[in-house]
């Protein structure tokens, strides 16, 4: 009996030192630089206080669900941007692409036209594809720089858009499936099922992997944190549903978790699932840090670079579809070059760096909700369009101020 209570206090000792020990380590490497989402989410934390404090209608479940649908289309191409980013590229077309991928989906969904929703969709995604192709080919085929490859883009695919749209043209969107992607919600009891789902197969990943790694003696969490994000999780998710299924309405009730949510994060899931679970993933982040190295070690950076570039412009499109469900049309009007800005400030606001090799699809997520968090608050406080563009700039400087301190202090 006292060899089991001895045995037990020595497991709990052990646990606890692990702890201990991985605190200490993450500590460390935060002091060195390391800093991760904790810059951005402390960002955020702050945007927010400081914009509930001068106006109390900020932290109400309707404009809380009106900035995740606000902010879909940064976080769509925050993402993009950070799949080129990680190479040491950029890609200065995607507010653009974005646009055509609109005009396609809207054009092949009108009446006359008839294509139904789904085919509409695929042949935007498509279409965008092969632009990201041709991009990503005279940059690694030919190699042109990637600025000016993609701001020949920028200026192309906005004379493409005129030339289909006309002059102040504009084509509105009927299909009740490709509107309701960004007005349409769930139902309540459907919202909490999405939310036990995704949180549970996320936590069995995460449990999974950090137990195979202990198995391996390889440096892992200890079983106390694991259980800690996964409660955590829950938390957040069960907070998530309780926001979004109170009633916001106005004339009528509305409630329910909106379906944008769920593509925003079904492509989070898919990009991250690729960048840190499969071989092209560990080969992008190779070539972004050290293209050379790469080189010899037998990558194909030409591919890789390409790839990149097909798969930025693809999420670009979604962004595209997005954007257009929301206004429920597209017209010559869409401002591609101020959403290429807010795409590249996105991917570095939430921690990728520019200089390749250091980021995650998570991080053009947090960055295009600070960007929208910072629109939402100054527009309800009746802030005009000059104000948001300059707070906007100085959020961005502030974030590479703190990627280029990082990158001195981990080579110091």
């Amino acid at each position: 009996m006292s060899a089991h209570i001895e045995s037990s206090d020595q497991t709990d000792q052990t646990d606890q030192l692990g702890t201990r020990e991985y605190t200490s380590l993450a500590w460390q490497r935060i002091k060195g630089g390391e800093t991760g989402i904790l810059p951005v989410l402390g960002g955020f934390i702050l945007v927010s206080v400081i914009f509930q404090i001068l106006d109390q209608h900020y932290f109400t479940a309707g404009n809380l669900v009106n900035l995740m649908v606000q902010a879909a289309v940064f976080t769509l191409l925050g993402m993009a941007e950070v799949l080129v980013l990680l190479l040491g590229e950029i890609d200065l077309s995607v507010g653009f692409v974005a646009g055509v991928s609109a005009v396609v989906v809207a054009w092949l969904a009108q009446p006359q036209v008839g294509w139904p929703w789904w085919a509409a969709i695929l042949a935007a995604l498509v279409a965008t594809a092969i632009i990201g192709l041709l991009q990503g080919s005279l940059v690694t085929r030919i190699g042109l720089p990637s600025f000016v490859v993609t701001l020949g883009g920028l200026l192309f695919w906005n004379g493409v858009m005129l030339f289909v749209l006309g002059n102040g043209g504009a084509i509105l969107i009927h299909d009740d499936v490709l509107v309701q992607i960004s007005s349409g919600t769930l139902n309540r009891p459907l919202g909490w099922i999405v939310m036990a789902v995704t949180v549970a197969v996320w936590s069995m990943i995460m449990w999974r992997r950090d137990a195979r790694r202990r198995g391996s003696g390889l440096a892992a969490p200890p079983i106390t944190l694991t259980v800690a994000k996964i409660v955590a999780a829950f938390a957040g998710g069960s907070g998530l549903i309780l926001l979004a299924n109170a009633d916001r309405g106005i004339l009528a009730p509305v409630f329910g978790l909106p379906w944008v949510v769920l593509v925003v994060i079904a492509v989070l899931l898919v990009w991250s699932f690729l960048l840190g679970r499969r071989r092209f993933g560990l080969y992008v982040y190779a070539v972004g840090g050290n293209a050379e190295a790469a080189r010899r070690a037998g990558i194909n950076l030409a591919r890789i670079r390409t790839t990149g570039f097909v798969l930025c412009s693809m999420t670009a499109g979604i962004a595209g579809i997005v954007y257009a469900s929301r206004l429920r049309s597209i017209s010559t009007s869409m401002d591609g070059g101020t959403l290429v800005l807010y795409a590249v400030a996105a991917a570095v606001i939430g921690g990728t760096s520019l200089f390749g090799g250091r980021g995650k699809a998570l991080h053009g997520v947090l960055g295009g909700i600070v960007i929208a968090a910072i629109n939402n608050g100054m527009g309800l406080l009746g802030f005009s369009a000059a104000a948001k563009y300059i707070v906007t700039a100085v959020v961005l400087i502030v974030a590479v101020t703190i990627d280029a301190l990082a990158r001195r202090r981990q080579g110091g």
